[in-house]
């Protein structure tokens, strides 16, 4: 284990607060204000949405348009950079303190495995 490796727990707060000011606290919050439907079936298989151009079943309602997923990442990504920049400063936690504790993710740590497996290889025709 590397020197400069970040502690478990250490790395588990500092996720938590990234993702509070850097996702959930961003253009996301607008999104999520909206009416959300009632499904007496529990699928949402029985709502629909009304259109000039005919009904939508809510399964297959895109509920962000292309703009509005850019200006969210553009938001998220300056936040992100932000944070990352301030980091003494902003590992603060508010509602993410109660939150579930951060797992590693496994379609991510595979891609993550994949990349340093083939770093090492890399480096080791290096030598």
């Amino acid at each position: 284990m590397p020197e400069d490796k970040v502690p478990e727990e250490a790395m588990r707060r500092v996720v938590l607060a990234l993702v509070e000011h850097c996702v959930r606290n961003t253009r996301l919050e607008d999104f999520h204000a909206g009416t959300v439907p009632d499904s007496l079936i529990g699928d949402y298989s029985d709502v629909k949405v009304v259109t000039p151009y005919g009904e939508i079943p809510w399964t297959e309602v895109s509920r962000i348009s292309d703009a509005e997923m850019k200006a969210l990442m553009i938001d998220i990504v300056n936040k992100v950079y932000t944070f990352l920049t301030h980091l003494e400063d902003v590992v603060v936690l508010r509602d993410s303190a109660r939150w579930n504790r951060p797992e590693q993710d496994p379609s991510l740590l595979a891609f993550a495995n994949r990349r340093a497996a083939a770093r090492e290889a890399e480096n080791e025709k290096k030598y």
